[in-house]
């Protein structure tokens, strides 16, 4: 199979995950965690448990996707390891999928994601450290996106019961899902901070569409430029390369 076969399939799964994960009004079906005592405590606001979430709701679909196209997956063994899944279709053929989530911060763009290191296994292509098979030996890195909107106000220091279920606000809702390459939605800066993690463009319809930076100049042009970029702290590290990229 070929990377754009793959990444076809993949689109065409994804196109019915929102269903699979909100009402028919687009409210997120999860409302929050249960105890032993029967409980239900909100659902934290906080991107990162959100994000985890949903990525384990969303889990079933994927299963689904790989046994439909007869692809087994391999899970990344660590929470640092690259990538989340690797397919592997009848041939050998490895694929490797991120999941990236984040929230609308207005009606065009979302707050931002992070793509990855752009260090270790990005420029060590043939290391095992941190990554589930060599980055070379992956035919395509792709991300599997989600974007979602918050709902404001949510008080989540409250508990319910289950009989008060249908009065628990969603968290998020109005959820939309794209496949891209990881190169074609990438920008010319890290993601956030001090990381050492490569940035997404956060206006929406050039997410969905691959309109990055590098969309025009090629993914070779891409790997290059951030194989040698270089933040303020690395290029002033003894034995540094003159031809740097700095931030």
């Amino acid at each position: 199979m070929d990377k754009g076969t793959f990444i076809k399939l993949l689109r065409d799964a994804v196109n019915g995950f929102d269903k699979a994960i909100s009402t028919e009004d687009g409210n997120w079906l999860v409302k929050g965690f249960i105890d032993v005592h029967k409980n239900i405590y909100t659902i934290s606001t906080d991107s990162k448990v959100i994000s985890k979430i949903i990525e384990l709701y969303i889990f079933p679909k994927i299963l689904e996707f790989a046994a439909k196209n007869k692809l087994e997956i391999e899970l990344a063994k660590a929470q640092n390891h690259y990538p989340d899944i690797t397919f592997i279709d009848k041939e050998g053929n490895l694929f490797a999928v991120d999941l990236k989530s984040s929230y609308r911060k207005d009606a065009t763009h979302i707050n931002g994601m992070t793509l990855g290191a752009f260090t270790g296994y990005f420029r060590e292509r043939q290391s095992s450290k941190n990554v589930t098979h060599p980055y070379a030996d992956y035919k395509a890195h792709i991300v599997l996106g989600v974007i979602y909107d918050t709902v404001p106000n949510i008080d989540e220091r409250k508990s319910y019961t289950l009989e008060q279920l249908d009065e628990i606000v969603s968290v998020i809702k109005n959820f939309q899902f794209f496949v891209q390459e990881k190169w074609q939605i990438a920008i010319d800066r890290p993601g956030s901070g001090n990381t050492k993690n490569i940035g997404s463009v956060c206006n929406i319809g050039d997410l969905t569409n691959g309109n990055g930076a590098f969309a025009k100049l090629g993914e070779e042009v891409f790997n290059d430029y951030w194989m040698y970029y270089l933040t303020s702290d690395m290029a002033r590290k003894p034995n540094c390369p003159s031809h740097i990229i700095l931030t």
